[in-house]
């Protein structure tokens, strides 16, 4: 099997070839089920936090290169998982996010929600 060049992806399918390709190489499909893929999701989401503990949310915006790095390894482990997940259980990940911006669009109208961060149940108050 000749492998997949990395630096090739340039969409989500393909993003999601590499990850099956990755992890059939390796023979880890018996690992892979939804419940541990979400438990590493939930995993890797905390180690993101990490970087930007006890930073003022200023600081939080200016990162040091060093910094900027741990967080893109962090968005990194985050988007292969959450990828992977998707594709055990079938899910278009951009379909997904479409139709959750629709719902969010109607739960938080702009003319209710432009400048606040109320919660949509809160906004008609």
């Amino acid at each position: 099997m000749r492998p997949m060049n990395p630096h090739a992806i340039d969409s989500l399918d393909t993003l999601r070839q590499h990850i099956r390709a990755f992890a059939e190489a390796r023979a880890w499909e018996r690992y892979h089920t939804p419940k541990n893929l979400v438990m590493a999701l939930s995993v890797e989401a905390a180690e993101l936090l990490e970087p930007f503990q006890w930073l003022t949310p200023e600081q939080s915006q200016q990162l040091s290169a060093e910094q900027h790095e741990a967080v893109r390894q962090e968005i990194a482990d985050v988007l292969i998982y959450l990828t992977r997940l998707a594709d055990l259980l079938d899910i278009d990940l951009l379909e997904a996010a479409a139709d959750k911006l629709a719902i969010n669009a109607r739960k938080y109208p702009v003319d209710k929600a432009r400048g606040n961060a109320l919660k949509y149940t809160d906004l008609s108050q």
